[in-house]
């Protein structure tokens, strides 16, 4: 017999003792008040089911969803369904109030089949940068090939800033240290802050370290982080959560914008790319407290 049984069952005795002896004899006997074993006495219909405890929770609250608010985020659930922050961004500028955590949970409850998202990992401590510029990393990610309509294969060197999240992206038709030391160049005429550190992984587009033949002259990238006074950094072997400001970053240009890419050239890859870069820099993030990386670059720049 389950606790809520039993419960029921006790009070259904308490309630025929009350009947027969009074309710106070019955409160000092069973040690109930004599409020609870009359809320029991009014509820007890002759079955002992009829006075299992009820669920408390009130069936409707002043301040839920509307109904507008509610086919308002199913309108344009479907179009966005992967990336709930630029569903919940694209609701704001419609004229939706709610904070990003209600608009979780209603979806939760109205969408049938939604996955139940699974306990974050507890994070390892780490010292975040203080300020644009700190730390950037720089990684390579590979162009799907749905993608591309001619057969060549592309790639997306991606640099992204610690502090803000501030992002600039570049494709290239060469994986080779060429085309990181032409990323850098870019990297460095387009970034609206001075960089410190750049930091990357062990690929040999940025280092020959690695190399079985080690080399004693330095790669055209990292002869070009000398030239430009900046602190260069390698992260562990195999250890890609080191670099996972970029990472992540990867996976949402493959959410937001390879999804949805066809192009014909490397010309009109970069063109898409190039608008891209501005609109992902005005969407906002959960780590920036759900502000956008350009905005939490102008708070940085406003007091620098």
């Amino acid at each position: 017999m389950d606790s809520i049984t039993s419960d029921a069952r006790f009070r259904q005795r308490v309630v025929k003792y009350s009947y027969k002896h009074g309710v106070t004899q019955a409160g000092i006997r069973f040690r109930r008040s004599r409020q609870a074993i009359y809320e029991w006495r009014t509820k007890y219909d002759g079955n002992w089911k009829s006075l299992i405890e009820r669920s408390h929770r009130p069936k409707r609250h002043p301040t839920q969803h509307t109904e507008e608010e509610k086919q308002m985020i199913l309108r344009h659930y479907a179009r966005n369904k992967d990336d709930r922050i630029v569903l919940w961004d694209t609701l704001r500028q419609k004229g939706y109030t709610r904070c990003y955590t209600s608009m979780n949970r209603v979806l939760r409850k109205w969408i049938v089949g939604e996955i139940k998202s699974k306990k974050p990992p507890k994070p390892k401590p780490y010292q975040r940068a203080e300020y644009p510029g700190q730390k950037v990393q720089i990684d390579v990610k590979y162009v799907p090939s749905r993608c591309v309509s001619n057969g060549q294969k592309y790639y997306q060197f991606t640099a992204t800033d610690e502090c803000t999240r501030w992002t600039f992206r570049e494709m290239y038709d060469e994986h080779s240290t060429y085309s990181a030391k032409d990323f850098l160049v870019k990297l460095m005429a387009t970034v609206p802050f001075p960089i410190r550190l750049v930091q990357t992984d062990n690929g040999t587009e940025f280092t020959n370290t690695l190399l079985v033949t080690k080399s004693k002259h330095k790669t055209l990238f990292e002869q070009a982080l000398i030239d430009m006074g900046i602190h260069y950094q390698r992260i562990r072997v195999a250890t890609p959560r080191h670099n996972g400001k970029v990472e992540r970053q990867h996976r949402c240009d493959e959410q937001r914008f390879y999804s949805k890419l066809r192009m014909y050239s490397l010309a009109d890859g970069r063109k898409q790319l190039e608008a891209y870069n501005k609109k992902s820099n005005n969407i906002p993030k959960v780590c920036l407290g759900f502000f956008s990386p350009n905005q939490v670059l102008e708070k940085h720049l406003g007091v620098m």
